[in-house]
């Protein structure tokens, strides 16, 4: 699955190996997740104190209930046991990206353009690592952002993680 944010130049043959697993798994269950009347937010295959968690993160208009994570995990259960993707044992779990989820592909931008997000950056801006505004712009990975009364432009390269943010 492409992203909107690059991958590190970095990366050593593990991450590279976990994320071509994540690759390799989306575009297996695409087709399954949307036939629940779902989309695929994303796929996240991580190893965390040693274990290895499989995440699918589903989302549909008006928000994903614990009825729509169970419906597709069972749906999404029994493909991957045929396809075997995955050499290692692993925890499997469905969920929902959540109100506060990351974007990360243009299309992710684009969608929630006007929106509050969270931008943590990589190295810290006006003392600041982190910046709370209105995304205004989404622009070959750069953003326009509006925090407060002014506009800021964020390079792609300073830009950690981007987030939604909720305001209760």
């Amino acid at each position: 699955m492409k992203s909107g944010c690059e991958p590190a130049l970095f990366l050593g043959k593990k991450e590279l190996a976990l994320s071509k697993v994540s690759e390799t798994v989306s575009e297996l269950v695409r087709p399954y997740v949307e036939e629940e009347g779902c989309s695929l937010w994303d796929v996240e295959y991580i190893k965390e104190a040693g274990t290895f968690y499989l995440r699918v993160f589903i989302d549909k208009d008006g928000g994903v209930t614990i009825d729509d994570c169970e419906r597709v995990s069972r749906r999404l259960d029994p493909v991957l046991d045929e396809a075997d993707p995955i050499p290692e044992s692993y925890v499997f779990e469905v969920g929902s990206p959540g109100a506060e989820r990351e974007l990360k592909r243009p299309s992710d931008f684009e969608k929630f353009l006007g929106s509050d997000v969270e931008v943590r950056l990589y190295k810290s801006t006006d003392g600041k690592k982190s910046l709370i505004g209105k995304l205004l712009s989404y622009e070959d990975g750069d953003i326009r952002l509006l925090v407060g009364n002014e506009e800021m432009k964020i390079k792609k390269q300073d830009i950690a993680q981007v987030r939604l943010h909720v305001t209760f």
